[in-house]
């Protein structure tokens, strides 16, 4: 009889064995609650190292404060008073919306082939491969490689305005000097001294923009878009303080402008929200990718509101005499003269962020191709080689 039970126990031991672990259960099931959890909150997914909620905040609303807020109150003059206003408003929603919608799809395929973050080309391959046209999934490598391209390119594209804009508006604080004076409410006209071509002043931000790429860490990176949020806000708030001054009647306005200016406003405007292509990246590097959602919609509700309350104000204040960027239409003293300065160091701190996306995407795929120990200085040598192609 005792023999019979440990018989039985033995062979009670060696199923249970040779049974599955419960954990293995749960990730062969497809509707397990693993794959409901976010690829922050998997096992072995959960970064130890990364980027914080502010710091990811911080780089959101950074990545979107660039140079073309300053264009916007000509934009709504392009669209009319209230079509301007409202158009932005839908903009902001649409671009908030399809932020959402891509952070989505790479958080679903994060979960599905377990693994901690996706890019930009990675979840536009596995879209492609997941759509029921056989075409596209036989083709989707060819949309990781198009969407990379364009990114590069437009990033790139932000950094080459960035460059223009840091040359134009030192070159015009250095040439206005002399007639700049301490009194704000003086109409003269501005008498400038010619100075240096523009492309020696794009030449000597150079050194400056070549040590700031070399900063590879997001986190490190928080510092300069911190100063640069900080430097601009105040810029904003002197624009501010001068534009709500003595506003004129707003009926003289049109409330929706000629449908033939209006992809003039659609263009600046699209260019205005330029945080797309570092969307992805950010989300990538938080600790926690759950709490994204809720910082992308605060991050962008603030920029949309300042978006809409700099445009409406500077095209009420200005009128048909608002000019291409709302800097121009201030007086020539020091108080104003600042705001440039301002937005200089502010968009000098802004070119690394923008900077990072295409280098994320060219030098893995280099330093790959060569061995550990030369790896660092052909890192090193693309980011020159990129910020050099962006000052041509």
């Amino acid at each position: 009889m005792s023999v019979t039970k440990s018989t039985e126990g033995a062979v009670a031991v060696k199923l249970d064995l040779m049974s599955p672990p419960e954990s293995a259960k749960k990730l062969e099931n497809k509707d397990s609650t693993f794959l409901d959890e976010s690829p922050s909150e998997s096992p072995g997914l959960k970064k130890t190292k990364g980027i914080t909620v502010i710091q990811a905040l911080i780089h959101l609303v950074k990545g979107n404060m660039g140079t073309g807020i300053l264009g916007l109150s000509l934009a709504v003059k392009n669209a009319g008073i209230l079509m301007g206003p409202l158009s932005l408003l839908v903009m902001g929603l649409i671009a908030c919306h399809c932020m959402h919608i891509l952070v989505r799809c790479a958080q679903r395929f994060c979960k599905r082939l377990n693994k901690p973050f996706m890019d930009y080309g990675d979840t536009v391959m596995h879209g492609l491969e997941a759509s029921p046209s056989a075409w596209l999934q036989n083709h989707a490598h060819w949309g990781r490689h198009i969407v990379s391209f364009f990114l590069i390119v437009t990033q790139l594209g932000f950094c080459c305005v960035y460059i223009v804009f840091l040359a134009d508006n030192l070159k015009q604080v250095v040439e206005a000097v002399n007639s700049t004076t301490n009194n704000c409410h003086s109409n003269e006209t501005v008498i400038l001294t010619p100075t240096m071509d523009s492309r020696l002043y794009m030449l000597s931000f150079l050194p400056l923009l070549v040590l700031l790429v070399f900063i590879r860490n997001l986190r490190i990176l928080t510092i300069f878009s911190m100063l640069a949020n900080i430097s601009m806000l105040v810029s904003l708030v002197i624009i501010t303080q001068y534009i709500t001054q003595e506003i004129p009647d707003p009926s003289r306005l049109p409330l929706v402008a000629s449908w033939k200016t209006y992809p003039l406003f659609f263009g600046t405007a699209i260019f205005s929200f330029e945080s797309i292509g570092v969307v992805l990246p950010l989300e990538n590097k938080m600790k926690n990718a759950r709490h994204f959602p809720a910082i992308l919609s605060l991050g962008m509700s603030i920029v949309t509101s300042l978006y809409i309350s700099i445009a409406t104000l500077g095209y009420l204040r200005f009128g048909d005499d608002i000019k291409a960027s709302i800097s121009l239409n201030l007086p020539n003293c020091w108080l104003y003269q600042s705001v440039k300065l301002l937005y200089i160091a502010g968009i000098l701190c802004t070119y690394a962020l923008q900077f990072y996306v295409p280098a994320e995407i060219i030098i893995p795929f280099a330093i790959s191709q060569v061995s550990t120990r030369w790896a660092l200085p052909l890192d090193l040598s693309i980011r020159l080689a990129m910020v050099c192609l962006t000052c041509e």
